[in-house]
């Protein structure tokens, strides 16, 4: 196992490996970084392909990320841009997804978009998720049960639920917030739903706890932090200086697909540090020093 394996964090975020000559053999996500990068020299029986590519193994290099959500999606972007050798797929596991809010009086409620449309949510990776986290607002936020054209049985089911037309606004509002992550919103939602998990469990209603627990965890993947995917068709580049190594990291149409790490010296760094916008500032200096660290240690 190379010594820099034991010196990646247990956090979130995205690994490649180079083999002696500097070329990229394959790129992984991993929710501990340091576990799972450990794992390709641990029992790979099961898995014969990734056995005859760890010997090739000469470097390992890694991004820390705010979320699995985020690693998810840089994953995803790199393999989009350049699929190396070792990597069977180039799109990953999860399909591509946005969330509408429809406030009118009409339809009002959440909707699964394929596609993005002005005022969606998202991009959010994993269909299941999104539909998970829209059953969760749903439950603690019934806005489809404010609209003015419900059926019979739909106006029995506001009226169990306490909500009228009156509640639109200020349940839509809410779902926005939510959205958006603001936290004092996200708060409320979780514990309004660990609140329904806990009764339906004193309740014995075990499967139900269940399906509001899985409803829980897809909400914090979509609202978790992430800045690799979005919806702004953004072009930037954003660096980060540590101790001789320079992280370079480039923003297409809303996605970071470029990751490059080389040797530099402050004077020529200096240009790329001053053209990094500020919001990109911390996570790229953040990778500069984990690149450091896994050179020079």
């Amino acid at each position: 196992m190379p010594a820099a394996v034991r010196r990646l964090p247990s956090a979130p975020g995205v690994y490649r490996f180079r083999d002696a000559a500097g070329k990229v053999l394959y790129i992984g996500r991993a929710t501990s970084l340091r576990a799972r990068v450990a794992s390709y020299w641990s029992d790979l029986r099961d898995r014969p392909r990734l056995r005859r590519m760890v010997p090739l193994v000469a470097a390992v290099e890694a991004v820390v990320c705010d979320s699995v959500h985020e690693a998810a999606w840089l994953e995803r972007n790199l393999l989009r841009r350049r699929k190396p050798r070792w990597n069977r797929a180039r799109d990953g596991q999860e399909s591509t997804v946005h969330i509408g809010l429809d406030d009118g009086p009409h339809a009002p409620g959440l909707r699964i978009l394929y596609s993005p449309k002005p005022g969606c949510f998202g991009p959010y990776l994993g269909g299941a998720r999104a539909r998970n986290a829209v059953s969760a607002l749903h439950r603690i936020r019934p806005l489809a049960y404010t609209g003015a054209r419900l059926t019979g049985a739909e106006r029995d089911m506001a009226a169990a639920r306490g909500v009228t037309p009156a509640d639109r606004d200020a349940l839509a509002s809410s779902i926005r917030a939510i959205l958006e992550r603001e936290p004092d919103e996200l708060d409320r939602a979780r514990n309004d739903l660990i609140a329904l998990r806990e009764k339906a469990s004193a309740n014995l209603s075990f499967e139900l706890a269940a399906e509001i627990h899985e409803e829980l965890e897809a909400l914090d993947w979509i609202v978790s932090p992430q800045r690799t995917a979005t919806l702004e068709p953004a072009e930037l580049r954003a660096a980060g200086f540590t101790d001789g190594i320079l992280v370079l990291l480039r923003v297409r149409a809303g996605r970071l697909d470029e990751w490059t790490q080389r040797p530099s010296t402050p004077v020529l760094a200096r240009r790329y540090l001053t053209a990094t916008p500020p919001q990109w500032r911390a996570f790229a200096e953040r990778a500069a020093e984990l690149a450091s660290r896994l050179q020079h240690e």
